[in-house]
């Protein structure tokens, strides 16, 4: 079935994709991997060559372009080639961090941020997660205090992408302890240069190796009040407001993963030579492909409409989280599946299925977990169904709006 998704825009920025990746990622994409981290330099390329920063007001260098379709196509690119893990910061410092500054920073803090993010001179950071608080951030610990015209951050935070190469981040922090933290939080930029801001160690992941993941620390952090980012105790608000884009970004790279697995074992296993024939001659082979497409290609539609409705800004958070849930879990059963097909080469680093058998596994984890997903779709169906009646169950925690950042 034809899809009718992308327009012959989408398709010229698909081949300058394609072309970056190959000249500016492929022969660098080994070398980041051993080292667990990824050249600044990757950034600005990825800048001038307007596969990142595109989306950014072009009063502020970017392009204006708002259609997300543009960053499907891209992940698609980068799914086809298993460069995931070199990437894959891309989706907070050129996609969530923006988001926040678009919808609450003041135009003094977009003039003094977005511009060396557009130019891909700056990288950024949201630090949410704690050691004690993931997918529960009433959980979290790191207060900031007010004295004076100034905020003082104390606390510590884990699982922070970007969190080595970043140049400042965006800090959740409770600024209220006598209230709920759902009504006591709010959220800060801290410049990385700051005294008492300290990088922890880039943490040993099973996974996504070129990503820097960090743990970040502050020790009494002193910020100017003009860093407070939106309305003070709002912060988690704010979080909630962007939560269908940052899972659409989980779902979409879900259903590219997937389909970039079912294709590489497509090629592989009617080419591997088995008993007479290929070992895509066996009826087992073909039911398993037969399967695994169906289902992506299921996925796709559904997809694809989340796509159009987050254009439109009607996209809802049950309805992300649904593309969540599926795109996350599907694609983590596709790779599976596949690996199988590839025999003892799938588990061989050096072919992508084998990586990406690695790196997929923070799919179900990271922007809220499967298992948060499913309350979130439950909690609707609930709404919808259940009589009037009194409430006698413990209100269940407010997840993380990314998880594992």
């Amino acid at each position: 079935m034809k899809r009718t998704l992308y327009t012959a825009d989408h398709e010229d920025f698909r081949r300058t994709v394609a072309a970056f990746l190959d000249k500016e990622v492929a022969p660098h994409f080994d070398e980041w991997e051993k080292n667990k981290r990824v050249d600044r330099s990757m950034w600005k390329a990825a800048a001038e060559a307007g596969v990142i920063g595109f989306s950014l007001p072009e009063e502020y260098g970017g392009s204006g372009i708002s259609d997300y379709r543009f960053e499907m196509v891209r992940g698609e690119e980068v799914a086809k080639r298993g460069f995931g893990s070199a990437t894959s910061g891309w989706g907070v410092s050129d996609g969530i961090v923006p988001g926040y500054f678009e919808s609450f920073a003041n135009e003094d803090q977009r003039q003094r941020y977005l511009p060396g993010l557009a130019a891909g001179e700056k990288i950024a950071a949201i630090a949410m997660t704690e050691p004690g608080a993931g997918s529960d951030l009433q959980g979290i610990k790191t207060k900031a205090v007010r004295d004076g015209d100034e905020w003082v951050i104390n606390g510590a935070k884990t699982f922070i992408t970007n969190g080595q190469n970043c140049d400042w981040v965006v800090v959740v922090a409770r600024t209220n302890f006598d209230v709920p933290a759902s009504k006591g939080t709010s959220l800060f930029i801290v410049d990385c240069d700051t005294p008492g801001f300290e990088r922890g160690r880039n943490l040993d992941k099973v996974g996504l190796a070129a990503q820097d993941t960090s743990e970040l620390s502050f020790a009494d952090v002193r910020v100017p009040h003009a860093n407070l980012l939106g309305e003070e105790g709002k912060g988690f608000i704010h979080l909630m407001t962007n939560l269908p884009y940052e899972r659409m970004g989980i779902a979409t790279g879900g259903l590219a993963g997937a389909r970039a697995a079912l294709n590489w074992t497509a090629e592989y296993v009617f080419d591997r030579e088995m008993f007479g024939g290929t070992l895509g001659d066996f009826q087992n082979t073909q039911f398993e492909l037969a399967e695994m497409e169906a289902r992506i290609d299921v996925l796709e539609a559904y997809i694809d409409r989340c796509a159009l409705a987050l254009n439109d800004g009607e996209l809802t958070a049950v309805e992300a989280s649904k593309a969540k849930l599926v795109g996350a879990e599907l694609q983590l059963e596709v790779v599976n599946r596949c690996l199988q097909l590839h025999g003892g080469y799938g588990y061989m680093l050096e072919y992508p299925i084998g990586r990406a058998f690695r790196d997929s596994r923070i799919q179900t984890i990271y922007g809220g977990t499967s298992e948060v997903m499913k309350y979130i779709i439950g909690k609707e169906i609930a709404k919808r169904y259940k009589k009037s009646a009194p409430r006698t169950a413990e209100k269940a925690p407010v997840a993380a709006a990314a998880g594992a950042r």
